[in-house]
């Protein structure tokens, strides 16, 4: 089980402000590659009216995900759902996507600081530039997000891999307050421009 370290709790604090401009009109929520849930139970605080489908591939993952939620006795709201990314979801639509894949790559992998060889190679992983499961949400987020809908995604130090793999790609890069990198949004829109032509 990875041990959480995304920035994404400051996204959340503020309700994902500025780009988010009424979080009360949030009814649908998908966290992508959720883990143990963390992320998926923090949006499900911070967005009270909101239903939170909790995406993993790893089942023994989603075990810890359900513990945890039921922890915070959300059972009613967050749903653990075993998922390789969108495949588990068909047909569904969310006001907000938000996703922390794996996404170190090949060089950085060889060279991680020993605490991270406890840890699930599938959670951290994610091809040469990092960038694989990022490529499969970019490519069908769009048909899971309502018409004002915005794609979160956390990419670490791949963001450089990032730039030169969508040039001109209307990303916008979070600049956070307490530290922290590598997280972009695009609204659905945007991506339906930028993959369209």
């Amino acid at each position: 089980m990875l041990i959480p370290r995304s920035p994404f709790a400051e996204l959340i604090n503020n309700r994902f402000a500025p780009w988010l401009e009424e979080p009360s009109s949030v009814t649908r929520i998908l966290d992508l590659c959720t883990g143990s849930a963390c992320i998926a139970i923090a949006l499900a605080q911070a967005f009270e009216d909101a239903q939170v489908d909790a995406v993993d591939i790893s089942y023994e993952a989603l075990e810890v995900a359900d513990i945890n939620i039921s922890d915070y006795m959300l059972n009613d709201r967050v749903l653990p759902i075993q998922s390789d990314v969108f495949s588990g979801v068909p047909g569904q639509k969310y006001d907000l996507i938000v996703a922390n894949p794996p996404y170190v790559d090949a060089e950085d992998m060889a060279d991680l600081p020993r605490e991270f060889h406890h840890e699930p190679e599938l959670g951290l992983a994610s091809g040469h530039d990092g960038l694989d499961v990022t490529r499969t949400i970019l490519a069908e987020a769009a048909e899971h997000l309502t018409d004002n809908g915005l794609l979160f995604v956390e990419v670490g130090n791949s963001m450089v891999h990032m730039e030169e793999l969508y040039p001109g790609a209307p990303f916008e890069w979070v600049e956070f307050e307490q530290g922290g990198l590598g997280v972009f949004v695009i609204s659905k829109q945007q991506l339906v421009n930028y993959f369209e032509d």
